[in-house]
């Protein structure tokens, strides 16, 4: 899978990259969500990893903006965040992610994580038909 990876945290960006490189995927990272939403127009993505707690824009906005991309209406936005405060589950999911991932993420589940809510939430592929790389097993 092709991921984007919005996330300010450096650590956090090593851990979840590396994980996911590991296991075989392309990840490209951005610091902030202007970044973020700059990389999500420029390339198709397969999942996009979303970070709610951003400098300047939060994730709730960049989700937002993320559906008003035409062709990413239905991309799996996955929020992986430390706010786990009851309601706000509800709040990313209203905001247009589809999925929800809590920090600090767990490395032995990350991946089948995000490949799950990735493969439940598959919109317009964002890769010629035969070239998806994602094996679900």
């Amino acid at each position: 899978m092709r991921i984007l990876m919005i996330e300010d945290n450096e650590a956090n960006r090593y851990l979840a990259t590396y994980l996911l490189e590991k296991a075989g995927h392309t990840v490209t990272t951005a610091p902030d969500g202007r970044t973020g939403l700059a990389l999500a127009t420029q390339e198709r993505y397969d999942v996009i990893l979303l970070d709610i707690q951003l400098p300047g824009m939060d994730g709730y906005a960049v989700a937002r903006a993320l559906r008003q991309v035409p062709g990413l209406e239905r991309t799996p936005v996955v929020a992986v965040t430390s706010y786990a405060m009851t309601g706000d589950r509800e709040k990313a999911l209203a905001a247009g992610c589809t999925g929800y991932i809590e920090k600090p993420i767990q490395p032995d589940t990350f991946v089948r994580e995000v490949e799950a809510l990735a493969a439940t939430h598959v919109g317009t592929p964002s890769h010629p038909p035969g070239q998806n790389t994602h094996n679900p097993a």
